[in-house]
């Protein structure tokens, strides 16, 4: 009787182990195929992304190859105010001439007069991985005193003294940075300065940027200071730091 009443035991003990075995092979098995998935889609979307930065890189390439120098960060009326930024000037090498042919370029991107081709945010200023405006855009210029993109003025391939593949000319900011496409609003070192663990970044870590010489790179949101301002200078000859 015992023995029975002890076989009946073990055979209900070891149903449970073989239940709990079942679960905690599922358990893996989800946790092994669900996480690819998602990195998968990040990382197509990251590189959709990238794409579009090395497009914008061919463009102001060929911008300076027809004109013999980059576009200035924007353009200014003769008194100075900002009207249209470098994102407009470069539609034509992006095959975007029939967009660019529509905005009146003597008025400022906020005009009336461009109010429809403003809302026409073309597709390669859109990250796939962000979450703001149809109007809006992540990919900005590095605009400072000693950047590639100049306020009101151009600068040539010659005068990049620190070389173009150590000098950032354009990067995807952190999507809470977004600015309308057209206007003349971009990015300094300040804002590269000021991302830390809290920054609402698109891909996980960091930001990617687009250097001078055209190739796209990833930049961890942990590299140093010293590092970030000789990225964002062109001529000021700073030993740079790991990157």
């Amino acid at each position: 009787m015992l023995s029975d009443q002890s076989s009946s035991a073990h055979r209900r003990g070891f149903t449970l182990v073989e239940f709990l075995v079942v679960l905690a092979i599922i358990a893996v098995l989800v946790a092994l195929l669900l996480p690819p998935a998602t990195r998968g889609r990040g990382g197509a979307r990251r590189s959709q992304c990238k794409n579009n930065l090395k497009q914008i890189g061919l463009a102001l390439h060929n911008y300076h190859d027809k004109y013999q120098s980059f576009p200035p960060a924007y353009t200014v009326d003769d008194a100075g105010r900002p009207l249209h930024s470098w994102r407009v000037l470069i539609l034509p090498f992006m095959d975007s001439q029939t967009l660019y042919d529509q905005i009146d370029l003597s008025k400022p991107w906020n005009d009336p007069v461009n109010a429809t081709v403003a809302a026409k945010r073309p597709s390669f200023y859109a990250c796939p991985s962000t979450d703001i405006a149809a109007d809006q855009t992540t990919y900005q210029a590095i605009v400072e005193a000693d950047s590639v993109l100049l306020a009101g003025q151009s600068r040539t391939f010659a005068s990049i003294t620190d070389g173009t593949s150590n000098t950032l000319v354009v990067i995807d900011a952190p999507q809470t940075n977004a600015v309308h496409w057209m206007s003349p609003h971009d990015a300094n070192g300040k804002l590269l300065l000021g991302m830390n663990d809290q920054t609402d970044f698109q891909h996980t870590g960091g930001i990617q940027g687009l250097m001078t010489d055209g190739s796209v790179r990833f930049f961890s949101q942990n590299l140093s200071d010293e590092t970030w301002t000789g990225l964002c200078t062109a001529t000021s000859g700073e030993v740079l730091g790991e990157f």
